[in-house]
């Protein structure tokens, strides 16, 4: 009987041992867009990190806000409030003067462009880098969003210049003067406000990726969708360097490998993704209407060269130099 109690002791021990080692880590994430395919390959990140810890890893992703707004996650995770936490650079223009930049308009022809710029400079200038470290926080892989588009109501959006006075979701520092140069009064409105905003007419237009119109379903109450406009990198994933510093090498590790997967799986999606999510939308009722060259190029020449006013900008604040040396390399990258 002695024997059997002892085993039994011993049994359920080993038991607590494996569940405790089972969650060892959980890491909450917070995200400030919705649970939607659009964040697939972010929740299959996820998943790979639990599965190659054998459960030792554990994430806990909470959308649409719920942990922080997407203007209060980047502090949250740098004083370790989230563990992980999806970044619009946007959103934190006198914060990340450096990775807004990769935000600017007019400087990227396609998605992939923009992420194959982010990673060169986060591997190769430390600018970029250093500038996340102060805020207590580590990039793991950028999202390559897809091009933006306007959505409204009617259908003025197809020409430029029926855009003056029109009221136009923005955010960040710069996008709102590509919006001022067509004459519209930028808006500074979160995501998930929106399809509020274009229903009750707070916006005439919200200016936001195709998949992210079909995420919060704008096209219900906003029929007509023009662009592209602007191509861009999206949101930045990253990890509390509190969190980082406490999670074991193997961990870390694995971490690294999937991000790596993550971001080439990314740029691969994008296209594919977009077009599946613009077709749905058009079977829905949807209208897309597409911009010629020609109507890109009378936009841009319209607009300031936004990358020469951030290296302006960043002179007057005692950058200028690395300023200078960033804008003239990826002059450079984005020339062919």
């Amino acid at each position: 009987m002695k024997r059997f109690i002892l085993g039994g002791i011993s049994l359920a021990a080993a038991l607590i041992a494996s569940a405790t080692q089972a969650q060892e880590f959980r890491l909450n994430w917070g995200h400030y867009l919705n649970n939607s395919p659009y964040v697939q390959i972010e929740k299959d990140f996820a998943a790979a990190v639990e599965k190659r810890s054998n459960g030792r890893v554990a994430f806990n992703i909470v959308y649409s806000g719920g942990l922080g707004k997407g203007d209060e996650l980047l502090p949250l995770a740098g004083r370790g409030g989230v563990d992980i936490a999806a970044i619009v650079p946007g959103y934190y223009a006198d914060q990340l003067l450096y990775a807004k930049t990769l935000q600017i308009p007019f400087v990227f022809r396609s998605p992939a462009e923009a992420i194959k710029i982010a990673n060169y400079s986060y591997e190769n200038i430390a600018a970029f880098s250093e500038e996340l470290s102060r805020l207590g926080v580590r990039r793991l892989f950028h999202q390559p969003l897809g091009s933006y588009y306007f959505t409204g109501k009617t259908d003025d959006c197809k020409s430029l210049d029926r855009m003056n006075g029109k009221k136009i979701r923005t955010f960040g520092t710069d996008i709102p003067k590509m919006m001022t140069a067509l004459g519209g009064v930028p808006v500074s409105i979160l995501p998930a406000d929106l399809y509020e905003a274009l229903e009750r007419g707070t916006l005439d237009y919200s200016f936001v990726n195709i998949g992210n119109v079909e995420a919060f379903r704008l096209y219900e109450v906003a029929k007509f969708s023009c662009g592209p406009g602007l191509s861009m990198a999206g949101h930045m994933i990253v990890m509390s360097e509190r969190t980082w510093q406490r999670l074991p090498e193997d961990i870390q590790k694995i971490i690294t490998e999937e991000a790596a997967i993550a971001q080439q799986r990314y740029v691969e999606w994008v296209d594919e993704g977009e077009a599946a999510a613009a077709e749905r939308m058009k079977k829905a009722g949807a209208v897309i209407i597409q911009y010629s060259p020609e109507t890109l190029a009378e936009w841009k020449s319209k607009t300031p060269d936004l990358l020469q006013a951030w290296v302006d900008d960043m002179a007057k604040r005692g950058h200028g130099e690395t300023a200078a040396q960033v804008a003239a390399k990826w002059r450079e990258l984005t020339a062919n």
